[in-house]
This record gives structure tokens, C-alpha cells and sequence, in this order.
């Protein structure tokens, strides 16, 4: 087993936590909107600090990889490399939509062995980023932008029963009228789910390069000039 530094900030959510020998021992995280560039630095130092108290060295830094906010992303990744430039430390990449699995699969709902999961970020529109999964996080539909309409995922869902879940499945709920599909609301991405998805992928050594990982964007940054109204 290993302690691990977890990372995440795909979302509106800035959350760090660490971890030891598969158990969480230290979290905190900022719930209330984009403050990442604000928030993450200090989440980090109390990370550090708390570690060091207690004569705990780490093992590795996990980031979550996306797909999400480009900008989320970019600025947790670049702290994540940082730490581990300046502590020698190996750097663990976890996939966010099967993150956003794990509450469910670890939590108290009664889902059948047989349903998939689909785990959706908000892509602004009826857009969004998605995946599916079985109970065992095996893939079943690749991860995808997906623009959502009455249709959507007709052919899964013919054959199994859906679980929809995460900040871009609530625009969903009125559009996907499948007999077949479930929501679950308020799942979101947190730095504490991380770990046994990293704990994994350091056991199987899955370890990334520092010095060329980049996170998961799944579609390219396209940046936008705000008008000027007294233009």
C-alpha cells in the first residue's frame, strides 16, 4: 500500500485529500465555484503540512485526468506535476468519469449487478462528456462528447438498465424518457474517491511521465473574445 496525494479539479469542485494504505487521512475541498487558482496551492500545503506532522512520506501524487474543464484540469495536472518535481514522487492519472463511478459503487444504492453506469460532465448546451460502464468499471461505451436528445443511448438502453449520474445528467432527466434509465443525483467529483482507483493503478505500477502527461480534454480549447459593450 502507499500514500498518495489526490487531485482533483475537473469541475466547479477543488477538493484534495490524502490517502494511506487505502483509507482516507486528510481532505478538504471548495464546493462553491471556480476558485481553483485561488484555493488549490493552499489545499496543497495543508496536505503537505499534515503529512509532515506526522512523519508521513509520500508515495505519489494522483491527479485527476478529465475529461472536464479545460482550465480545471490544466491547473490541477501542473500542481500535481509540480509536486512531484519537487519531492521525487511518481504521478498516478485517474480517469474522472470513472471517479465519478466510485461513490456509487462503494455507496448505498441498490443497483442490480447487470446495470451500467454513465457518468456525465456538463458540456454546456444539451452536451455532454460521457462514458459507460459495467459494475466492474470495464467500458462499454467508449468516453465521448455526446449531444443529448430523446434518443440518446436508445440502443443501451434497450438492453440494460442505466444509471445517469454526475453535473451533466441533470439536464438529461426530462430529455432520456427510456423506461430503462436511472438518475442519481449530486454526484460529483471529490479528491476522497480518488483513492482506490489510484491505489490501483500504483499496485499495476500505471505510473505517468512528469514531464509529458497531459490531461484528457477530450476536445480542443476554443477560446472565445468577450465583446466589448462600448465598443
Amino acid at each position: 500500500m502507499a500514500t498518495i496525494l489526490h487531485i482533483e479539479t475537473s469541475t466547479d469542485v477543488c477538493s484534495v485529500a490524502v490517502s494511506q494504505d487505502g483509507a482516507n487521512i486528510f481532505r478538504t475541498e471548495e464546493l462553491t465555484g471556480h476558485a481553483h487558482a485561488q484555493k488549490l496551492g493552499g489545499f496543497v500545503k495543508e496536505a503537505i503540512s499534515f503529512t509532515d506532522s506526522h512523519g508521513i512520506p509520500f508515495d505519489g501524487v494522483a491527479v485527476s485526468s478529465g475529461p472536464g474543464s479545460y482550465t480545471g484540469l490544466r491547473i490541477g495536472v501542473s500542481m500535481a506535476k509540480g509536486v512531484c518535481y519537487a519531492q521525487n514522487l511518481r504521478l498516478l492519472s485517474v480517469p474522472t468519469l470513472k471517479l465519478l463511478c466510485v461513490p456509487v459503487l462503494l455507496g448505498d444504492y441498490d443497483i442490480p449487478d447487470d446495470a451500467w453506469l454513465c457518468p456525465m460532465i456538463d458540456a454546456r448546451r444539451m452536451e455532454v462528456y460521457c462514458a459507460i460502464y459495467d459494475r466492474a468499471l470495464k467500458e462499454r461505451l467508449p468516453v465521448q462528447p455526446k449531444v443529448i436528445d430523446a434518443g440518446a443511448f436508445a440502443e443501451e438502453l434497450d438492453r440494460h438498465v442505466i444509471y445517469f449520474l454526475g453535473n451533466g445528467s441533470d439536464k438529461c432527466r426530462d430529455v432520456i424518457a427510456h423506461p430503462n434509465a436511472r438518475f442519481i443525483s449530486g454526484v460529483i467529483p471529490h479528491a476522497r474517491n480518488m483513492c482506490p482507483l489510484a491505489e490501483l493503478a500504483f499496485l499495476d505500477e500505471e505510473f505517468q511521465d512528469v514531464a509529458y502527461f497531459e490531461p484528457f480534454y477530450l476536445k480542443e480549447f476554443r477560446a472565445t473574445v468577450a465583446k466589448n459593450p462600448l465598443a
